[in-house]
């Protein structure tokens, strides 16, 4: 019985003692999970959970209920040992000996995100993402066309008129007219800004962050570095939810931070694109105002609803990791 738990490789099958501490390993643990039986037997359990499912408590919770029903079930995202998640099937089996006595826990974990990824792409809300997405992208496109063809060119003729009329205009008068244009020029920049913020990516999601990269942080004094390899260029919903996430995040280390680098990296994983975005600012406090507040809970929004994770980490003075994944699944080659 020992040989076949420690030698089955799609399932992590291993045992906790009655306080959720860790106490065998098989081999699909390791393969899963990415430890070794050294490195991960007698930690708690509680480090394959995301930071906010430890806060709310679902381990614990595993184990009581496991205890009092004899068994738990769920599915949810669990950590790697790199950081990445994956959407997992869990049982939890409480074990008892002939006494009747409470000796542990059995674990069972599936890895289904790869299944997960292929069933969102076919299912309804997959559809509507997509949808949505193109929704989205299209108002944003017409709203900057709106401002660039528009607002921008009104606001530059109001402007050349102020420094006209400063010219012939004598003492403090010409001082406040002066003053005037150069809030309307400052206006113009920013809407400017804007307007660049709502343009739709280029052909290619690494061409389109490296065009982003290159137009917003030699201007912030940032320094950059791109790099990864895809499989193949995601499909465009995909592409767009990624791409808007780096945005919101670069925004943030731009206007935030305070960094002198960032570096970011994508990657092919699980049939999704996986993320890096890591600065060397003044950490995760340096976004907590209202504005990069908004940021954060709109880029969990995004690749939430994607059906994807997103987290941030750091400390005060050590930089900022943002880490996000979302699936990357062409429905055409699904029901193909």
């Amino acid at each position: 019985m020992r040989l076949l738990v420690q030698s089955i490789r799609d399932y992590a099958i291993f045992m906790l003692d009655p306080h959720g501490v860790i106490v065998s390993w098989n081999v699909g643990a390791e393969r899963i999970k990415g430890y070794t039986a050294e490195e991960i037997i007698g930690t708690h359990f509680s480090v394959f959970y995301p930071p906010e499912a430890v806060a709310a408590g679902i381990p614990a919770e595993g184990l009581r209920a496991a205890s009092t029903e004899g068994r738990w079930e769920e599915e949810g995202w669990r950590v790697r040992k790199d950081g990445t998640r994956f959407w997992a099937s869990v049982v939890i089996t409480a074990l008892y000996d002939d006494g009747g006595h409470l000796r542990g826990f059995g674990k069972v974990t599936r890895d289904l995100t790869e299944r997960r990824s292929m069933a969102r792409a076919l299912d309804e809300r997959g559809v509507l993402l997509a949808r949505l997405v193109q929704a989205q992208e299209h108002e944003r496109r017409r709203i900057a066309s709106g401002v660039h063809d528009d607002t921008i060119q009104s606001m530059v003729e109001v402007g050349m008129r102020l420094r006209l009329w400063g010219e012939e205009l004598p003492g403090a008068q010409a001082a406040a007219v002066r003053a005037l244009g150069a809030a309307v020029d400052g206006a113009v920049h920013r809407l400017r800004d804007l307007a660049f913020d709502l343009r739709p990516p280029a052909d290619g999601l690494m061409e389109s962050l490296g065009g982003y990269l290159e137009q917003t942080m030699p201007g912030a004094g940032v320094a950059y570095e791109l790099r990864g390899v895809l499989d193949g260029e995601p499909p465009a919903e995909a592409m767009i939810t990624v791409y808007r996430i780096c945005q919101e995040a670069l925004t943030n280390v731009r206007k935030h931070a305070g960094a002198g680098r960032v570096t970011v990296e994508l990657a092919s994983l699980d049939l999704g694109v996986h993320v890096r975005i890591r600065d060397d600012g003044a950490g995760p406090a340096s976004v907590d105002g209202e504005a990069g507040h908004f940021g954060l809970i709109e880029m969990r929004e995004r690749a939430e609803a994607a059906g994807g994770w997103w987290q941030i980490r750091g400390a005060p003075g050590a930089g900022t990791t943002v880490e996000f994944w979302v699936p990357a699944v062409p429905r055409t080659s699904v029901a193909g």
